[in-house]
């Protein structure tokens, strides 16, 4: 029978107040994925020492374990915390100050705070436990998810601190000094998704600090990814032209004046105009913005970023929501083999150069997958035209990413 967790009501059987009463317990619960593999139990062991204990907290382990041995790992573990230390089993429920570990030959996710299990998966190539685990938490949790990757060889872990960052949740990695094998905090690091990069006692303390004031961790993430970015070219201003006009479909009201006024500081500072982006996206990022700092109110939100500029990078990171991934929407990629790419063969003239260019290409997976796509249906029929792909970004940081190729 599992423990039930401080804080969390219980629902009782009969009566609709109990049930939301637990409803909103469970929303309150944030939930830490944490990634390890080779050199993860050093790792796990310092950072379980110094975490704390909070009704608002619980804490998955996913580590590369041998699938034919009895995996001892919650054990050993339990010698460094006084949290409980406990093993998965199937349909176990996420609670507060709870540390669960993943049991070996598993894969793991999440499905409304609750842990799945299933048979691993045999692939090519080296396990991918802990990113299906992290997209998972990201899907489910939104921003109450928290990820961090620890030692390890390898590259596990990275894509789903870049899916749980995409959702609005915090992303830590070992700082790989550190670390006894560095390969999988430095590609957490390399996605450009993680806030902080720190030794697993200062990621507990900063856990912490989450817990105490949420608005400053945040504040400080922005900060340290910054720093780690370095300086980001802007385009000027004046290279967009004239302010857009605002959608007729908002409210004429005067949260209209303080929208404008945040859109300005952002195209003053980054170049950049959201005043025609999605109106919905803009809100809800706003109010995340909003509920990080605890302003009420876009009045005050809006001199609030005239006196912070770190936190008009925060958010124009906020806005631009980087979600892609190879070959994206299947379709689209059958209809330009089929129709597409055939058309533009035949209206070119001989020895022509294709051009394509993708706007908004994120980190790349979009263009290198048109790439692919070109090449498989030029060499299925027997075409020699050649393709010159432009892609791009407003957002610099992810197009570094995408140069690289990796």
């Amino acid at each position: 029978m599992r423990s039930k967790a401080p804080g969390v009501t219980t629902p009782k059987k009969s009566g609709p107040p109990a049930r939301r009463k637990a409803t909103t317990a469970q929303r309150r619960l944030r939930i830490v994925g944490i990634g390890a593999s080779a050199g993860g139990l050093e790792a796990f062991t310092e950072l379980l020492r110094h975490l704390p204990a909070s009704e608002d907290l619980a804490y998955v382990l996913v580590q590369h374990l041998d699938p034919t041995h009895r995996s001892l790992l919650s054990e050993l573990l339990a010698k460094a915390t006084v949290l409980p230390v406990r093993e998965i089993v199937e349909g176990t429920r996420a609670e507060a100050n709870q540390i669960w570990v993943i049991p070996p030959n598993c894969d793991l996710s999440i499905e409304d705070g609750v842990l799945k299990l299933a048979p691993r998966e045999k692939i090519a190539g080296p396990a991918r436990s802990i990113d299906n685990f992290l997209q998972s938490l990201a899907a489910d949790q939104k921003e109450n998810a928290i990820g961090v990757i620890l030692s390890g060889a390898g590259s596990d872990g990275a894509q789903g601190l870049k899916a749980i960052k995409d959702a609005g949740g915090i992303t830590f990695a070992q700082d790989a000094g550190t670390a006894k094998y560095d390969s999988m905090p430095r590609s957490a690091i390399a996605t450009g998704s993680v806030d902080f990069v720190f030794p697993p006692a200062k990621i507990a303390e900063e856990l912490t600090r989450l817990l105490e004031r949420p608005g400053r961790t945040r504040h400080r993430a922005a900060a340290n990814a910054r720093g780690r970015r370095g300086r980001v070219e802007r385009r000027p201003a004046s290279s967009f032209g004239t302010p857009a006009r605002q959608p007729s479909a908002w409210p004429a009201a005067p949260e209209d004046v303080n929208l404008r006024k945040i859109f300005l500081i952002l195209r003053t500072r980054t170049g950049t105009d959201f005043s025609l982006y999605r109106l919905n996206t803009i809100r809800r990022r706003l109010a995340r913005r909003l509920g990080m700092h605890r302003i009420k109110g876009l009045d005050t939100y809006a001199r609030f970023l005239r006196d912070h500029p770190e936190e008009v990078e925060a958010l124009y990171q906020d806005f631009l929501i980087n979600v892609t991934s190879f070959f994206r929407n299947p379709s689209v990629f059958e209809m330009l083999k089929r129709k597409i790419f055939p058309r533009l063969v035949k209206q070119s003239a001989g020895g022509e150069t294709l051009r394509i260019w993708v706007a908004g290409c994120s980190t790349g997976q979009e263009p290198y997958s048109i790439a692919m796509a070109y090449t498989e249906w030029a060499e299925q029929h027997g075409q020699t035209a050649t393709i010159q792909i432009f892609a791009t970004d407003a957002n610099n940081s992810v197009l570094e990413q995408a140069r690289a190729g990796r």
